[in-house]
């Protein structure tokens, strides 16, 4: 089971900022902007993840990954945590930006009916 742990922690990391998504605008919707935010960070930390490999600065338990090796030593995993963590970190941020917005929307609908 140990194997399973890295895959485990994405999975719930999309699982908890699933419910996000109807609180945005769409970001699982938006796939040509979802991408557009995506490729930038993960191209960064791809390649910076493989010279940091080829280095031997890091490496990765394979006791944690499914075994599955993409060229330059990086597992699976460490790919789609690339993109995972940024599409949770958009679906945390959109959402919190709409929340803020419609509390700003209320506050200032709530001062102008106060004024009349």
């Amino acid at each position: 089971m140990d194997h399973w742990h890295y895959l485990l922690a994405l999975v719930a990391c999309l699982g908890v900022t699933a419910p996000l998504e109807p609180l945005g605008t769409g970001v699982y919707r938006r796939p040509r902007l979802l991408l557009a935010a995506l490729w930038p960070a993960v191209v960064l930390f791809v390649a910076w993840d493989l010279i940091a490999i080829a280095a031997g600065v890091w490496s990765f338990d394979p006791r944690y990954t499914l075994g599955v090796t993409l060229p330059g030593a990086m597992p699976l995993e460490e790919l789609l945590f690339f993109l995972v963590v940024p599409v949770c970190g958009l679906l945390t941020f959109v959402a919190v930006e709409n929340l803020l917005a419609l509390g700003r929307r209320r506050f200032a609908n709530a001062r102008k009916a106060a004024r009349q």
